[in-house]
């Protein structure tokens, strides 16, 4: 232990501090820091991938279809032929080797975007509702993540997180279960993007800083949508007069999910275990000797020694290319079918008539002409909104617009990026979670709406 300290303090030094300062700034203003605009707030990576997509515009759909029709051609000539060609490039076997699983992904996310692009095909799959959203989602997404991928390193490679981790330990360990640098997750979710935290933790998980509990923990109750898109909801639902208390209410009962859910079964039974290639490197724990700012600071430091514009750039890379041709396909094939079995099938109004007997309960209006609504979010963010906007009552489209925010677990988006992670939580995990978010937030949100809306 002594000779680790010893190491420490060797990168204690002016460079060390400075090069942690300045390169935690900087990430910190890119993704953290909400600054003015379009009469609200955004964070400066959203402006610039929503400048970059105005770019870009019409070809950005060209762009997915490109990258899908990519994807699939190369799993399915990697997994049947095996080229030398590709499985001694690290890069294209990493892109192309996947399981047969993956490989039907890719091939449908195909199929799907080249009839969505040219308006040919079935209806249900070309559809504004169901594959033309997907295509209007992967979109967006790319924008972001052009830009993210190469920041990113700068808030988790440079000794923020650390800082961070170890200044607030004690306030985060003993509420949610998880590391103190998880709080940098739980930022970069409310004030930017939910997808960007996801990615965020689904990095530090491969980088050895999270458990895979924790790491399931912290994608599942800290990903809350952003403010910007907490805003758009409420317009939707024609509620904005009432944003300071319904977002007051999105982050009560985030909060309070986020503090039980980690202890109930399925994230409860996830063991602590570190993944395989790289151990566990999270150390948090502040040696006698040293108080906790100190330690903090030696341990930026430290991390701060070995970043560099290189590793940036590598970092990068594999962050882009493992979104663009593994993320994207997934979320075109299984968020595609998913909207339109929401959209063609009665299955939710079958499924969701318990839960109107929940709300009725509960005293919320139109009870179960707006339970499909709680359980649809499941496949998309913006469908419960869009089922419940021209209901009348203001205290229900409150509640529903609430529950939609914090229920996290979008198939079409967040739940896809984590079932394509190494974190070990299926569809039906996923599914289970949502469900208990859901049953637990619903009498916090009543009561709340009860208060704010007289």
């Amino acid at each position: 232990m002594e000779n680790t300290i010893e190491v420490n303090k060797k990168s204690l030094n002016k460079v060390n501090l400075i090069k942690f300062i300045l390169a935690s700034l900087f990430g910190s203003f890119m993704f953290l820091i909400p600054v003015p605009y379009k009469d609200s707030f955004s964070t400066v990576l959203g402006i610039i991938s929503e400048f970059l997509g105005k770019q870009l515009g019409g070809i950005l759909p060209f762009i997915v279809v490109a990258i899908v029709v990519v994807s699939a051609v190369l799993s399915v000539i990697t997994y049947f032929f095996k080229p030398e060609m590709i499985l001694e490039n690290k890069m294209l076997k990493s892109i192309s080797d996947t399981s047969p699983l993956y490989i039907v992904s890719r091939v449908l996310a195909a199929i799907f975007a080249v009839l969505i692009i040219f308006k040919a095909g079935p209806e249900a799959i070309i559809s504004g509702a169901t594959g033309g959203t997907m295509m209007s989602l992967s979109a967006s997404l790319l924008t972001i993540v052009i830009i993210m991928s190469y920041i990113l390193p700068f808030l988790t490679d440079c000794g923020i997180m650390e800082f961070m981790g170890i200044i607030l330990k004690k306030v985060v360990r003993p509420l949610f279960t998880v590391p103190g640098r998880a709080s940098i997750d739980l930022i970069t979710s409310w004030l930017g993007a939910s997808n960007a935290a996801v990615i965020l933790t689904k990095g530090q998980y491969m980088s050895g800083f999270y458990s895979t509990r924790e790491a399931a923990v912290i994608m599942t109750n800290f990903s809350i949508v952003s403010i910007p898109f907490c805003l758009i909801i409420a317009g939707i639902l024609g509620i904005e007069n009432l944003f300071p208390a319904f977002y007051l209410t999105i982050c009560i009962v985030g909060l309070v999910l986020a503090i039980i859910i980690p202890r109930i079964r399925p994230l409860s039974q996830i063991p602590d275990e570190f993944n395989k290639k790289t151990g566990k490197l999270i150390n948090e724990q502040v040696p006698e000797g040293y108080s906790t700012f100190s330690w903090a600071i030696v341990q930026s430091c430290k991390r701060a020694e070995v970043f560099t514009l290189k590793k940036v750039t590598q970092s990068g890379n594999d962050v882009f290319l493992n979104f663009i041709f593994t993320l994207i396909p997934i979320v075109i094939a299984w968020g595609t079918l998913g909207l339109i079995v929401v959209e063609y099938t009665p299955i939710f109004n079958w499924i969701s008539y318990p839960l109107g007997y929940y709300l009725q309960i509960l005293g919320v209006d139109y009870a179960f002409e707006v339970a499909p609504a709680t359980l649809v979010g499941f496949a998309d963010m913006f469908i419960p909104a869009l089922l419940v906007a021209g209901v009348e009552s203001v205290k229900t489209k409150f509640v529903i617009g609430v529950l939609s925010l914090i229920q996290i677990i979008y198939m079409t988006e967040v739940g896809a990026i984590i079932v394509q992670s190494d974190v070990p939580l299926n569809v039906k995990k996923l599914f289970i979670i949502f469900l208990e978010r859901t049953i637990i937030a619903l009498p916090i949100i009543v009561l709340l709406a009860n208060i704010f809306i007289k």
